[in-house]
């Protein structure tokens, strides 16, 4: 019987291919003022030895919008997934992710999530006039 160990049988080679490693896959905005800055560029970069080719991401819905690199990524480059949540002109919190695929040989399909909370629009505090106060019609003028 041969006395074959794990070790002397497993593949050592590297894969030849492109592999995306993104630096973050979640980003929490906290609070964003009304109709504030909602985007957020996700770093990645192509840790592979082939070029890396991203094709479109797909949103969780319309109001998430993501902008991506059209070109081949090679290897040891850097780039960034911009994301930018659209609705900061709606208060309240949301939880948004976008789908990104790509040939890469490890997570070739990945989700980026952003989330937050879109603070209430503020108000005006300017003062209220007095009754009569300014009018042509105030007879104390």
């Amino acid at each position: 019987m041969s006395n074959i160990t794990f070790a002397q049988t497993k593949n050592t080679e590297p894969q030849n291919g492109p592999i995306i490693t993104f630096k973050e896959t979640a980003h929490d905005f906290g609070s964003i003022q009304f109709k504030g800055n909602g985007t957020y560029e996700f770093a990645f970069v192509n840790t592979g030895n082939e070029p890396l080719i991203l094709t479109q991401p797909k949103s969780s819905c319309g109001c998430t919008v993501p902008e991506w690199p059209r070109q081949p990524i090679l290897p040891g480059e850097q780039n960034v997934i911009r994301v930018t949540y659209k609705n900061t002109d709606r208060p309240g919190n949301f939880n948004k992710y976008v789908t990104v695929f790509s040939n890469s040989l490890t997570n070739n399909e990945i989700k980026l999530h952003i989330k937050g909370t879109v603070l209430a629009q503020p108000t005006d505090a300017a003062p209220l006039k007095q009754a009569g106060e300014g009018s042509p019609f105030n007879k104390n003028n």
